[in-house]
């Protein structure tokens, strides 16, 4: 497809059809593809999401764009594997990994609003801890890469390789959307990405430590997430 390059002055309008067209025309190319078309389209406006569950993406973006920046959430409640996959992530790829924090540590958070706000309110907690500080990280950016998958829960059924987030106002692509947890697997072991230890020990999604917890056979893969709520997102995606 025919790629054109945007710059700040595209307007919104332009990066919305501009996205809804790129969805069109690479529901069919590869996850490489995908991000190649992304790293011409935007350049150092483009970066990738990772929460360090794994770095696949990290991994396929490097690959397109060489010191892609990498954006790792770190919310104070992540599990020690999950520092350690970034730590490790940013040491052996070619990529620039930029951490975001909240405006509040975890202290001063359980100062103005209780402790455990994650068990009382999560839908608050998700907003303060990862919501607010994605807002505030892609401000630089006119397009993120995520690596959301339509197999891993209904709610991800119909994610487009590339879309337009009309609360972001930003172009959102998904390179892997298409792609299966056996896929995953199988570019893991032909590249020898870096994984998450958790990910052996039972837990098929990983979150913040409170809200996570391992599956059991036969469950949803993200079945171990804010378990026993009718919550089920973030709502970085939603």
């Amino acid at each position: 497809m025919t790629v054109t390059q945007v710059s700040e002055t595209t307007t919104d309008a332009e990066l919305k059809a501009l996205a809804e067209q790129a969805g069109r025309d690479l529901e069919d190319a590869s996850a490489l593809e995908i991000l190649q078309w992304a790293a011409a389209t935007f350049g150092p406006r483009f970066c990738v999401t990772s929460s360090m569950e794994d770095a696949v993406v990290a991994h396929l973006a490097s690959r397109a764009m060489p010191g892609v920046d990498v954006v790792f959430l770190d919310t104070g409640y992540h599990f020690e594997e999950t520092i350690g996959t970034r730590d490790a992530v940013e040491a052996v790829m070619d990529v620039r990994v930029i951490t975001l924090t909240p405006r509040r540590t975890v202290a001063e958070q359980d100062a103005e609003h209780g402790p455990k706000l994650h068990d009382r309110d999560p839908d608050l907690c998700c907003e303060l801890r990862k919501i607010r500080p994605l807002q505030e990280g892609l401000t630089a950016y006119t397009a993120w890469a995520t690596g959301l998958r339509r197999d891993e829960s209904p709610t991800r059924a119909n994610t487009p390789v590339v879309g337009w987030d009309e609360k972001r106002r930003k172009v959102k692509v998904s390179p892997i959307a298409r792609w299966t947890q056996d896929d995953v697997d199988a570019y893991v072991t032909e590249y020898g990405v870096l994984t998450n230890p958790l990910l052996m020990d039972g837990y098929a999604s990983v979150g913040c430590a409170p809200c996570t917890r391992r599956v059991e056979a036969g469950e949803d893969a993200r079945a171990g997430r804010w378990a026993g709520r009718a919550k089920t997102e973030c709502g970085l995606h939603g």
